[in-house]
């Protein structure tokens, strides 16, 4: 099955009550159309521990076709289940942490170089630096490494 066909196909349905198991959700969804899967993520992420029962409060449906997954989220978005209030739309892919940012900053990428930073010549900064002027009683030029103006 092509990926975007299946982003399709699945909704994500938020706000979803302690109570309620993935029998229920399929019992309530079913009218829509073929199923082909529920999924209602634990709560518990650590696989050290004993899964205690309860999930995050949100669940995935898989639908045997895009329609039948429309055709749920038309009906079941802002109604009620077991006593909260649902929120339903089609769900999308989630985020890796480097399509997120991950734990980079922000200036190591390519783009934010490309967009924000100057040369130096541009920047200004090499203005204070002119050929002959001293720094701390010594001399220093634009041009040298920072072990020849120690050595100067």
């Amino acid at each position: 099955m092509e990926e975007g066909n299946k982003s399709k196909k699945t909704i994500f349905i938020g706000n979803v009550a302690e109570e309620v198991n993935e029998t229920i959700i399929y019992e309530n969804f079913q009218t829509f159309g073929d199923i082909i899967e529920v999924q209602l993520p634990p709560a518990n992420t650590n696989p050290h521990q004993p899964p205690d029962g309860k999930h995050r409060g949100f669940a995935l449906v898989t639908f045997g076709s895009a329609t039948d997954a429309q055709d749920a989220i038309d009906n079941m978005d802002m109604n009620e289940m077991n006593g909260k209030v649902l929120k339903v739309n089609t769900a999308r892919p989630m985020m890796t942490p480097m399509q997120l940012g991950g734990n980079r900053a922000v200036w190591e990428s390519e783009e934010w170089l490309k967009q924000n930073v100057k040369p130096l010549a541009e920047s200004g900064g090499a203005q204070n630096l002119r050929r002959g002027e001293l720094e701390d009683g010594k001399e220093v030029t634009p041009t040298a490494d920072a072990d020849e103006a120690m050595e100067e």
